[in-house]
């Protein structure tokens, strides 16, 4: 990744301010370039699983009637790639943000699955069912891992500061701030804030926020804009912003290529909850209720038991070898039972591998004055009860892998909140209590954002933003950074 040109910087000299002046926002060399790459990716990956699909069913005599095998896979390619376009799958807002460009892309690889179907039902091909569910899915076997590839290089450039949008964040100076630290401690998002307007400008010499210098007022944002090259004007809350001026100020950038993104400070929702529609000429944002029940959840229960039976399956090996290393080890039993609290706050028994000496229970209470863990929970990263072998288990997350049985029962999920104690969900605040909304999960938000080095508050954050926000899309996105997670042992004691 080629690192990008820097926006014109602020020079303020005895209380004037002195820019070069541009017409145009900042073009990255990169962006482009990453774009027509995912493209090409997408488009490479469904040709050559079209064709290789062809020529295994056409080896097996598979025949599609009057419409020749070349015809087929034209016409197959024509529509998923039609498909992702409708859907703006390559949208450069959404390339390498989050879930949502993973669920944009399962979106319109489902149009392309429906919109081929339904034609070769109208056309009467036979075998076309199979070539449907045949190609389909594999394009999208072959498709996500692609996507997410394509992002290692792009993130781990972000991570050395290179390959980020210029932002111009405009708001109270808390929020500001907040928004420049959020940015900072996740960089693969793609923004780094290098200017900060204000309601006063704080126009005194060398004024700046976390490092970040002030560079006028909110009556001058989009003047600052012209000047600096800043690719997105990030409005946080502040009691000036009155729909009038948000409205004037969307006006005004018009013409400068930056994009306008405007805080939501009366809500913490985000995700598929949130649309926004328009009413007798009001632009609305309306969150719909969580959904924990329909097609969704059937889908989320179906791969719970199917991905859960398939990797005790995969795993059975590994199982074996953790339990015998277990009994070598230390006298006692392979397996630890403990009671737990899951869905709608009903109590159930987790499984997990032993990892601590057999009266661990015990001794807890010898231990809570030097307790390490956050809120209600007890941790400690030498704890003297972990054994030789739970601590190569706990560091790699092995310990939890019986937790597949709890799910394959349907006590757990595999992707969920933090399963807690009886004792923690006792202590729960109401608003907390949130989390048993739906059943707990052997990886989570927690699992692939640091684990046991976060603090409470962060942690509640998470689940609770899981709770809302769920999605398949979060759901795939989650199990695929858990192996990272686990493999790299960040943030497990």
């Amino acid at each position: 990744m080629s690192e990008q040109v820097q926006p014109t910087r602020h020079r303020q000299v005895a209380g004037v301010t002195s820019t070069n002046r541009t017409t145009h926002p900042t073009v990255n060399s990169w962006e482009p370039a990453y774009r027509y790459g995912v493209i090409a990716a997408d488009i490479v990956c469904t040709v050559l699983v079209v064709v290789l699909a062809g020529a295994v069913l056409s080896a097996n005599h598979l025949t599609f009637g009057p419409l020749p095998l070349l015809g087929l896979e034209a016409v197959t390619v024509a529509i998923v790639i039609g498909s992702l376009f409708l859907n703006r799958v390559w949208n450069t807002t959404v390339l390498g943000q989050g879930a949502e460009e993973f669920r944009r892309l399962g979106r319109g690889l489902f149009g392309s699955v429906v919109a081929l179907g339904l034609g070769a039902l109208a056309a009467g091909l036979p075998g076309a069912r199979l070539w449907v569910f045949v190609v389909g899915p594999a394009i999208a076997l072959v498709a996500f891992p692609v996507r997410y590839l394509l992002r290692r290089p792009l993130h781990r450039a972000r991570g050395e500061g290179k390959c980020l949008l210029p932002v111009l964040a405009a708001g109270n100076v808390d929020t500001v701030k907040d928004l420049i630290s959020r940015t900072r401690r996740a960089p693969h998002l793609g923004w780094r804030v290098d200017a900060v307007c204000t309601v006063d400008g704080r126009a005194e010499i060398g004024v700046e926020l976390e490092g970040t210098p002030v560079v006028g007022r909110f009556n001058e944002l989009a003047e600052q804009v012209r000047r600096g090259g800043y690719r997105i004007v990030a409005v946080t809350p502040d009691a000036y912003w009155t729909p009038r001026r948000l409205q004037q100020l969307a006006w005004d950038l018009e013409g400068t290529g930056a994009e306008m993104v405007v805080a939501a400070a009366l809500m913490d929702f985000a995700g598929p909850r949130l649309h926004v529609t328009g009413v007798l000429g009001m632009p609305l944002l309306r969150v719909t209720e969580p959904s924990f029940t329909g097609f969704r959840r059937v889908v989320k229960t179906l791969v719970d038991k199917v991905g859960s039976f398939l990797l005790l399956c995969l795993l059975a090996p590994v199982l074996l070898g953790v339990a015998v290393a277990i009994m070598v080890d230390t006298r006692g039993p392979v397996l630890y039972k403990q009671r737990r609290v899951g869905k709608d706050g009903k109590p159930f028994t987790i499984v997990k591998f032993r990892t601590m000496v057999t009266n661990a229970d015990a001794l807890r209470a010898k231990l809570e004055k030097v307790n390490e863990g956050a809120g209600v929970l007890f941790k400690m990263k030498h704890d003297p009860r972990v054994t030789a072998v739970g601590r190569v288990l706990r560091r790699y997350s092995m310990d939890e892998l019986p937790q597949l049985l709890n799910v394959l029962a349907g006590s757990m999920s595999l992707v969920g909140p933090r399963p807690p104690l009886p004792e923690e969900s006792a202590r729960y605040a109401p608003d907390v209590r949130r989390r048993l909304l739906v059943k707990p999960g052997l990886t989570g938000l927690w699992q692939v954002s640091g684990r046991s080095d976060l603090s409470w508050e962060e942690s509640v954050r998470l689940d609770l933003r899981y709770v809302e926000d769920w999605s398949l899309a979060l759901d795939a996105l989650i199990l695929w950074k858990t192996f990272r997670a686990v493999f790299g042992g960040q943030g497990a004691y």
